[in-house]
């Protein structure tokens, strides 16, 4: 499942990759918000998720 978040800002993207979590096992999440490294690792960290920085503003996260 993509997820497009090109062009929102801080936190919409983590909020709509916790929204879509609930649903699926594998999101890969677009975004350029320059806030969205440094919020996943933190979200990642406090939900037991992973995600993999694929480049090009692309994240792969996996629900655990």
């Amino acid at each position: 499942m993509e997820l497009n978040c090109l062009g929102m800002r801080c936190p919409l993207p983590i909020i709509k990759l916790a929204k879509e979590l609930k649903h699926v096992d594998e999101v890969i999440l677009l975004s350029d918000d320059p806030a969205t490294l440094p919020d996943l690792t933190a979200w990642a960290r406090m939900t037991g998720n992973s995600f993999t920085e694929l480049g090009n503003h692309q994240y792969l996260i996996k629900r655990l």
